[in-house]
């Protein structure tokens, strides 16, 4: 289906327009724009006759954004800000061998950053993009091709394909365990629990599998593995980490696992991308290449 003309104003028009509600002034907008006042001004009058609504408030010498227009210029915004984003991808590798990948960013500071090299050895005419997300990644709202995330298969509208799974281990500074004592699992409530807010109910799981009543488990929240296992080396309490994340503090003797008993996590990391991507040359090669690598990589874990 085709867009009707008068909903596609030109870049021209939006530029103004974006420019003024983001700076709140004709003047200021005029001035990063290279234009006069008046020009400014009746673009921002073409925009509004073209669309059929009005985008400010005229009170005096005065602009003031009408509510639809606050919420226009965010769309406008971020539509222009994916614009540019596809125009620099496109001048850094004009044969369209980009790929704009959403990663976790511990997972992709540890695990990935040091394999990527090969990756781009291997394949020289494309180039990968990172961006750090937490939270599952929209497809339709954010520019990236791919996504890597942790938890289950299940991705609506898009496509899943399991990575590797993972084992988690308490991990501690060794001053601590010293205090503390650990003798076995049991002990461990006693410390104090660093907790993750991406996986609230890890210790309660943790320690179940091993036969120990949680009851009520309290300790200090964070938001990302590098902040809790910078945390726990530092000696605040007892952290629940992924063993190949923590395997460099664990060589240095920064972290302990006092009681070395490891639980497997019943969820895995995913590579999820949308379902019109299946083609896309750049994620083709980097999801074989993913696939060897995170295989290759279970095989030779304990």
């Amino acid at each position: 289906m085709r867009t009707p003309r008068r909903f596609l104003p030109s870049l021209s028009l939006l530029q103004a327009f974006e420019a003024t509600a983001r700076l709140n002034s004709v003047t200021m907008a005029a001035q990063e724009l290279s234009l006069t006042q008046s020009a400014v001004s009746r673009q921002i009058r073409a925009l509004e006759e073209q669309i059929g609504t009005a985008l400010f408030h005229r009170e005096k010498q005065s602009l003031r954004l009408t509510h639809g227009g606050a919420a226009y210029a965010r769309e406008v915004r971020e539509a222009l800000a994916r614009i540019s984003q596809a125009s620099m991808n496109l001048r850094a590798n004009p044969h369209g061998g980009t790929l704009s990948l959403a990663i976790l960013p511990t997972f992709g500071t540890r695990w990935l950053a040091p394999r990527l090299p090969a990756f781009l050895a291997q394949h020289p005419g494309i180039t990968i993009n990172l961006v750090t997300r937490l939270r599952p990644i929209d497809f339709a709202a954010e520019a990236v091709d791919a996504a890597i995330q942790f938890g289950r298969a299940d991705w609506p509208g898009g496509r899943v394909l399991r990575l590797m799974g993972e084992q988690v281990v308490p991990a501690c500074a060794p001053d601590l365990a010293a205090r503390f004592g650990f003798a076995t699992v049991s002990d461990l409530p006693g410390a104090p629990l660093l907790h993750l807010t991406s996986r609230p109910d890890a210790w309660e799981r943790y320690l179940e599998h091993h036969g120990i009543d949680p009851g009520q488990i309290h300790g200090m929240l964070f938001d990302q593995f590098a902040t809790v296992a910078q945390a726990a080396a530092s000696g605040l309490g007892v952290a629940l980490l992924p063993t190949f994340l923590i395997e460099d503090e664990i060589a240095r003797g920064r972290l302990v696992c006092p009681v070395g008993l490891p639980m497997r996590s019943k969820q895995a990391y995913h590579l999820c991308w949308p379902a019109d991507h299946d083609d896309h040359p750049p994620l083709s090669r980097f999801r074989d290449w993913l696939v060897r690598e995170t295989r290759a990589f279970e095989a030779a874990s304990p």
